[in-house]
């Protein structure tokens, strides 16, 4: 199966670890892990909009945080993770 992340972005759903919501990730050590795998290119934006979650995932061994313009709840529903709770 696959995670549609917004504009183009589609992804395997077995490379998924976690899925943020970014606006309560008010802790110091989240928004110093984001700033320091933004440096070292980890991180891949969807969109130049106002980013709602982060997509934790892993591809051949290399962590990818995508910053995604849909909403960590919205994401978790077409992941079918809901459905299984």
């Amino acid at each position: 199966m696959f995670l549609h992340l917004g504009e183009n972005v589609v992804i395997p759903l077995r490379e998924v670890i976690a899925i943020f919501d970014i606006n309560s990730t008010t802790s110091i050590d989240t928004k110093h892990f984001l700033k320091i795998a933004e440096e070292e290119g980890f991180i891949k934006r969807i969109t130049k909009d106002n980013h709602k979650s982060f997509i934790l995932t892993e591809r051949n061994k290399k962590s990818i945080i995508y910053l995604s313009p849909i909403s960590s709840i919205t994401l978790a529903k077409r992941s079918g993770f809901v459905d299984e709770l």
